[in-house]
């Protein structure tokens, strides 16, 4: 008869899975029932990869009797998913399948648990109307995004978002509405708390139309420590993919040394802006900035240090400008960015040294890009 399971070896077993289920997306707690108050119920199997006996699932007459009680052997499942592996589907659930849900658990719990307690960071979560759609963002892909460098301090982060807004994007109503309730938010439920030292470390995650992207970034200035997420279509997830090509970026200014009081900044990463659409709404004359990619898409940002890189460009066209055009000067900024590149640009604007932004927005349909924000030192206001 095949050994059973040692004690030592469930220890390790219960350790190593955190008490959970280790079948892939289920992650049950396995020890206690919050209805019926057992908090000792020990609903939990020990179910083996290669069977105890080698008739039994996924059985092997030599490895069977060898792998009985071996740490790397066994797994820790719920009663749905043990009768799913051994009984309802074994011809689905190989040996390697199962695993790889194993090591993947394991390896989860072991750096979620290796985080230090000074890591936890408030996730700030902000979505508005653009278009016809509404755009929530989902806490718990947020919360797997940051995940295992720092762990979430509150259950469901820190909302931001107007439920119900009942106007369209372009509309003047819709800006009046969205721009006050980000205020009136950011200040109770961030701003306060940044400042009475309570918020040290804050991500965000955000989707919403381009200018109140840029002002949830001005809001958040430069001072506290933020790390902005970017989410990505293929795949579908909040989580930095450090993958495929970095981003080219353009730099482009006009020639000459022209002077003017409006200046025009194009920041043109996820598709690409013609310069005929800004002269259309400031005139022919006006001298136009860019930072552009030589590709552009919506799926661009996937590096996190293109990201960094894009700040620092930022940073140095917002220098240039200014010191060429004089400290009376306004930039009008028209973005198409990726969500995390629209929020830095409120984030690297400061108030102290550089000339007022007006940010503009697409109005598909409606007349092309009209000015909703304007930056200065101020305060964020409607634009003339």
């Amino acid at each position: 008869m095949a050994k059973t399971v040692s004690d030592k070896t469930r220890l390790i077993l219960w350790t190593r899975a955190a008490g959970r289920c280790q079948y892939e997306g289920c992650n049950k707690l396995l020890l206690g029932d919050i209805i019926s108050g057992a908090e000792k119920l020990n609903t939990a199997y020990v179910a083996h990869v290669v069977a105890r006996e080698p008739e039994g699932p996924r059985g092997d007459p030599v490895r069977s009797p060898q792998l009985a009680d071996d740490i790397k052997n066994v797994m820790l499942m719920c009663d749905t998913h043990h009768r799913l592996i051994d009984r309802e589907e074994v011809e689905k659930h190989p040996e390697p399948r199962l695993l790889a849900m194993k090591k993947t658990h394991e390896n989860r719990i072991n750096s979620v648990a290796g985080i230090q307690n000074d890591m936890g960071t408030h996730v700030l979560l902000y979505g508005a109307r653009i278009g016809e759609h509404d755009c929530p963002v989902s806490f718990d892909l947020a919360k797997q995004a940051v995940l295992p460098d720092r762990y979430p301090l509150e259950k469901q982060g820190i909302p931001l978002n107007m439920v119900g807004c009942s106007f369209k994007d372009h509309e003047q109503q819709y800006w009046d509405t969205q721009i006050k309730n980000l205020s009136l938010q950011f200040q109770g439920e961030v701003g306060n708390r940044i400042q009475r030292g309570v918020i040290e470390h804050v991500s965000v995650f955000a989707l919403a139309p381009q200018p109140l992207l840029i002002e949830l970034g001005h809001l958040l200035s430069d001072i506290p420590a933020v790390d902005v997420f970017q989410l990505h279509r293929e795949p579908k997830t909040w989580s930095w993919q450090n993958d495929g090509p970095r981003i080219e970026f353009e730099i482009n200014q006009p020639a000459g040394d022209q002077q003017a009081k409006t200046v025009a900044l194009k920041l043109a990463l996820s598709a690409t802006v013609t310069d005929e659409r800004i002269t259309d709404v400031l005139g022919a004359e006006v001298p136009i900035w860019s930072i552009t990619a030589n590709s552009p898409h919506n799926d661009i940002l996937r590096h996190r240090d293109d990201l960094s890189e894009f700040r620092i460009l930022l940073r140095q066209t917002f220098d240039r400008i200014k010191a060429q055009y004089g400290e009376d000067a306004e930039i009008h900024v028209f973005p198409v960015l990726p969500v995390s590149a629209a929020i830095e640009v409120g984030r690297v604007w400061m108030p102290k040294a550089d000339l007022p932004l007006i940010i503009y927005d697409q109005v598909r349909g409606h007349g092309g890009f009209a000015s909703r924000l304007r930056i200065d030192t101020a305060n964020i206001k409607e634009a003339a």
